[in-house]
Parts: structure tokens; sequence; C-alpha cells
């Protein structure tokens, strides 16, 4: 499930090279997804972090809902040092990112179909010393956040403005102010320009 079609397509063109896995239905949005998942029942969904009408970690956490057992691959262009660990929190049974070659991709939707956890080689240590030194500090200053407040956070970092976030996440502009001054304080950002700025300079990092 992702919103860009042409990436969809040609995932799904890697997938049908493979005598035993079939594509059973794409979606590029959040209501097509889960209608998707309802009515053909698929043994795994890969799903992307960004989805018209909601995100890949709220999503996870609907299907999971519906679904407890369904294997769920997050596919994303997105630092998994950010993003995956929320993933897998959410109910997710790995994360790889876009950029890793197809046969990569492949072994990762084999692994979570078998029943286990893929993260890549790197993922995995940095979740390794996460454990170690849980109490030590390490991590990304987004980890503080809420997984709504980094979904707030990337919206702004994208440019959009809190009536723009407001209607995309179908939450009131008080809701979205609300998010705003927690991941400031949260941050310890002063301003909202501060905040904006720093959101713009996240994100442009994040698509390099």
């Amino acid at each position: 499930m992702d919103d860009h079609p042409v990436f969809r397509k040609g995932v799904a063109q890697i997938i049908a090279q493979e005598e035993d896995l079939t594509v059973c239905a794409e979606a590029d949005g959040a209501v097509s997804a889960l209608d998707a998942m309802r009515r053909l029942k698929p043994d795994i969904v890969l799903l992307d972090i960004l989805l018209k009408g909601s995100n890949g970690i709220e999503i996870i956490k609907l299907m999971r809902a519906e679904e407890p057992r369904l294997p769920i691959l997050m596919l994303s262009m997105h630092d998994e040092g950010v993003y995956a660990l929320r993933a897998l929190r959410a109910g997710a049974s790995g994360y790889i990112m876009k950029a890793e070659a197809p046969a990569n991709m492949i072994g990762a939707i084999r692994k979570v179909l078998a029943g286990d956890i893929y993260v890549s080689a790197s993922m995995a240590q940095q979740l390794v010393r996460k454990a170690i030194h849980s109490d030590a500090g390490d991590g990304s200053a987004l980890d503080a956040l809420s997984d709504r407040e980094l979904e707030v956070f990337s919206l702004i970092g994208r440019g959009f403005s809190t009536s723009e976030v407001a209607s995309d996440l179908r939450l009131s502009i008080k809701t979205i102010e609300t998010h705003r001054a927690h991941i400031r304080e949260k941050l310890g950002i002063k301003t909202g320009g501060e905040l904006v700025r720093f959101a713009l300079e996240w994100v442009a990092r994040e698509n390099e």
C-alpha cells in the first residue's frame, strides 16, 4: 500500500516474478487499504509510512486491531532510525527501506511470512544499542515525540500550515496547535518559526 503509483507498480512487478507470491491488491490510501484487507484477507501487507488520509503507523494499529495475526511489512523511504521501532511497537513485523535491492525486499517478505521479525542489520544493531543504553539518553531527539506528534512534525517539515495539517489529519486546528506546543516543549524549541525551520531541515535531510 503506497500513495505513489509508479513505485507501487514497480514493487508489484518484483513480487510477481516470484512463482509462489501474488499481489492480490494495491491501494493508494488508508480507506482503500483497509477495505482491501477486509475483502481479500491477504497473507501479508506491505505498507508505506505516508498514505492518503492517514499514516502507516496508524494504519498498522487499525489493521492489527482487526487482524491481530496479520503480518505487516513497512516499506518506506523514511529513516528507519526514527520510524522502524515505532512501526514495530505499533504491530509491524518488519521495516525495510525502499532503497534496498529487490532481492532484499523479497527476503524480507519471506521472513515476515515465516513469522519472523525483519529489520536491516544496521537497524538491528541500533535496537540492541538502544536496549543496552536505554537509560543513557541515546537516540534521536524525536524519540520523545508521540506517534501523532511525529506525524504533525513531519507534515510541518513538508511545508504544511497548521490548517493544512488539521485538514490532512482530519483534526481540529486547536488540536494541531496543542500538538505543536507539545512538540516545541519536548524538543526545547522556543518559537513557532524555529519549529518550522527545524522540521524543514529534518525532512530535507531525510530526503537526501
